[in-house]
């Protein structure tokens, strides 16, 4: 595509230098330019593209998007807001992908990664080819590429949709973060249905306030436009049992399908049962009502569940295939995770970052233990401070035996976040052991018949980042590795 072809997308801009030259990729990296590239400077919290713009002329590229001045010879398109027109170019550029695929995104504090995974699960029973974008990696139909964020940047974004138009997907599901939306990096994203699973504490250090991290999320639903197109509607899918819903719903004006428990609502679960290797509930829908055996555990993943029903019952996947997908479903990675090895305790990996997932996952396995719960819980460095005496509170008062250790420190002395969460259970029992290994360890070491361990924080997650260095660590091959080696 030709330079001055990609800039009759974009309204107000100045531009030094009247060539036209043929723009062969778009990046934001300036190791990633090659001979035509486009860079664009952006600005980051630790590095400065602008500062990049030289190397990126060096290394190949003819022209720079700048909201700085620059010192190079290629042409330098210089604009207010460098991330807003990276957004606007990449939808151009790739041939706004997001209007020839099914987008769903999926916003809330706790479940997103489940949600998708269980959408994406039933739309592949259904026969249809499915693209994921989230915590863990984004996938095209089968192949898997790593991630760095949640939600990633636009140009990234829209070269993946490119990408998965040109495999044939049909629907692409995605996490969408409150960081992204804040940001922007889902501007040009032509969402068909926003999911909200709930709102729960937690990114107090970059929002300030719970109203503005609601006020955030919101921003999904209302993204889905004004416009009613009978050939493509929009639907927003609300969790009608948090309060954040009443709010999303002013908020749009697609159709809205709501799911709960508690509230009336469109799709409900009724005649909840659990046990340790599975979840049964009566399934509540406009169409009638059937009975679920899943084997999923815990009230979150039947509000999981339904979230996903709902999305595929609007997305047009006929019920039975969605019920029949749904009680074949298996966990996700890092999720509830069992680490079996042939021990008469349990041992769960759950990636329970927060207040409310954190009691969660303690509620769910007092409904079914017989022997002590023993959770394994840290904070991370580097964010909301504010959560971790609660997090503190949380395990003492929902555990027989709470072991705080470290999560990934960051920048921060591992020993001050113990410190934090200490201060939140002044007078409780509990036990401290900064090394996560030496945690894990004392855990299992200390486990008896009939006992559940709860390794929580950090799920699918393969490393540790201490200070500015990350090492390779697992929670699920350690604790399979304390197995093997103490029992």
């Amino acid at each position: 595509m030709r330079l001055q072809e990609l800039l009759a997308h974009l309204h107000d801009f100045t531009s030094k230098g009247n060539a036209n030259p043929f723009i062969t990729s778009l990046e934001m990296d300036s190791r990633e330019v090659k001979k035509g590239s486009l860079f664009f400077c952006v600005k980051g919290s630790t590095f400065d593209g602008h500062s990049f713009a030289k190397q990126a002329e060096e290394k190949g590229a003819v022209t720079i998007i700048a909201q700085e001045d620059v010192d190079v010879s290629i042409p330098v398109i210089k604009v207010r807001d460098t991330k807003r027109v990276m957004a606007v170019l990449a939808d151009a550029f790739y041939n706004h992908p997001t209007q020839k695929l099914q987008l769903i995104g999926v916003t809330g504090t706790n479940g997103k990664t489940s949600i998708t995974h269980i959408v994406e699960q039933i739309c592949q029973a259904a026969g249809r080819k499915t693209g994921l974008i989230g915590t863990m990696y984004t996938k095209i139909g089968t192949t898997k590429i790593e991630m760095k964020n949640t939600t990633p940047e636009s140009l990234f974004l829209q070269k993946s949709f490119q990408r998965m138009v040109a495999e044939k997907v049909e629907t692409a599901i995605m996490e969408v973060s409150s960081h992204a939306l804040d940001i922007g990096r889902v501007h040009g994203c032509d969402f068909d249905i926003a999911v909200f699973s709930n709102l729960t504490q937690d990114h107090l250090d970059y929002h300030g306030t719970m109203h503005e991290y609601r006020r955030v999320k919101g921003l999904l639903f209302t993204g889905l436009g004004y416009r009613f197109d009978p050939n493509r509607p929009k639907f927003a899918v609300l969790n009608a049992d948090d309060p954040a819903t009443l709010e999303y719903i002013r908020s749009t004006s697609a159709t809205i399908i709501t799911y709960g428990i508690n509230q009336s609502s469109d799709i409900m679960a009724k005649n909840i049962s659990m046990t340790a290797s599975g979840t049964t509930f009566e399934l509540i829908t406009p169409v009638g009502s059937y009975n679920i055996n899943m084997r999923l555990i815990g009230m979150f993943s039947v509000y999981n569940v339904l979230a996903a029903i709902a999305t595929c019952m609007v997305s047009r996947i006929p019920l039975s295939t969605i019920i029949g997908a749904v009680e074949t479903v298996t966990g996700v990675p890092g999720r509830f995770e069992i680490v079996d090895k042939g021990q008469d305790f349990t041992v769960i990996v759950d990636y329970a970052h927060t207040p409310d997932s954190l009691r969660s996952v303690l509620n769910t396995v007092k409904q079914f233990s017989y022997g002590k719960v023993i959770v394994v819980i840290g904070c991370g460095g580097d964010r909301d401070r504010s959560k971790r005496p609660i997090m503190a509170q949380i395990a003492v008062s929902n555990a027989d035996v709470s072991i705080f250790t470290s999560d990934n420190p960051r920048s921060e002395d591992p020993i001050q976040i113990l410190k934090d969460m200490e201060a939140g259970v002044k007078g409780e029992t509990y036990i401290t052991i900064p090394d996560r290994e030496k945690a894990i360890f004392y855990a299992v070491s200390n486990a008896g018949e009939g006992d559940i361990i709860i390794i929580a924080g950090k799920g699918h997650e393969t490393y540790q980042i201490i200070g500015e260095n990350t090492y390779d660590f697992d929670d699920r091959l350690v604790a399979a590795r304390a197995i093997k080696e103490l029992i």
